[in-house]
């Protein structure tokens, strides 16, 4: 944790600059570390990538799901900070400083500070989620995250209990996002939110990773949340500050476009988009388009979700 001060003192002259170059080190340890002593079970044998398919899963990590192949997830995202397709980004997103990386948390919490990546992820477990991604174009894929409870990271800074609402914010970086520099679309930076009960949810991640290895930066490396019941763009990439609130933020696509992106955006195939139908989605396959799924009710974990909203009319786009 880093304590602030009234006059900023550069990180270079407090703390040793190779720190902030070991953090793919530091995962890549916490990897090898969850699976030294496991045996290599014979499904393994197939496997693209053995380090991921032998991680510890989490609770609720749908096992029986395939893994949509890495490099079509690597090189179909929707990162608009760099570009409106879903291909450019893959390439113009290597130039996003990454190091050092810090997350400020603060707002209705006893332990308000900016923490370094390399230290909150000393103290958290990693482990893999193998998630079900929809996103709100009605496409899907399934992935592999590895990550971290969002709910043990705000345990260490003691939420008050005036806190309702959590705030994301992505990373600034006009210089080196296009569409930032451009002031196009949106309301720069990038900004989302929760209900605290959705973002304590053992459901809801931080990952670092996915397939075993240090998340790309088109993914939204280096730290991006993952809450798999809801619309992908909930799931903000390269967050540098969360806030705990009593009110619920503005978030940037409700405000872009109100009547389209509510602030919950539960998957809910019953609730068409005014643009399109939300009842089923194209999965994304090896080579293009290569079938189609019912859409479920949050995206298929309603047995462990669907209680947070139940006094709610789900019949809604919210």
């Amino acid at each position: 944790m880093i304590i602030k001060t009234k006059k900023d003192i550069p990180a270079s002259e407090i703390t040793d600059p190779l720190i902030f170059k070991e953090r793919r080190k530091i995962i890549k340890a916490m990897l090898a570390a969850m699976v030294a002593g496991m045996g290599i079970s014979p499904t393994l044998a197939n496997s693209r990538n053995p380090v991921w398919a032998s991680l510890p899963k989490g609770d609720f990590s749908a096992d029986l799901l395939t893994p949509t192949p890495a490099e079509l997830i690597k090189n179909y995202t929707n990162y608009y900070e760099f570009a409106f397709n879903k291909q450019d980004s893959t390439k113009l997103a290597q130039n996003l400083r990454t190091d050092p990386w810090s997350v400020e948390i603060s707002g209705e919490v006893e332990k308000p500070g900016i923490y370094y990546l390399e230290d909150i992820l000393r103290q958290q477990t990693l482990q893999e989620h193998i998630y079900r991604f929809r996103c709100v174009e009605a496409w899907s894929m399934v992935v592999p995250w590895v990550g971290f409870s969002l709910g043990d990271l705000l345990k260490t800074v003691k939420p008050l209990s005036t806190a309702r609402f959590v705030k994301f914010t992505s990373v600034l970086q006009p210089e080196i996002m296009p569409r930032q520099h451009n002031n196009a679309m949106l309301e720069w930076p990038y900004v989302e939110g929760l209900r605290i009960d959705e973002a304590m949810h053992p459901l809801t991640i931080m990952a670092v990773g996915m397939y075993g290895d240090t998340l790309p930066k088109q993914n939204g490396a280096p730290l991006r949340l993952v809450v798999p019941w809801k619309y992908g763009f909930k799931s903000i990439k390269a967050i540098v500050k969360i806030e705990l609130l009593k009110r619920p933020p503005v978030t940037s696509w409700s405000q872009f476009a109100p009547n389209e992106y509510g602030f919950y955006s539960n998957v809910n195939p019953s609730v068409a988009h005014p643009r399109w139908s939300q009842s089923s989605e194209r999965q994304l396959g090896s080579g293009f388009f290569t079938s189609r799924r019912q859409t479920e009710l949050f995206n298929g974990y309603g047995e462990q979700v669907a209680s947070l909203y139940q006094d709610m009319d789900l019949r809604h786009f919210f």
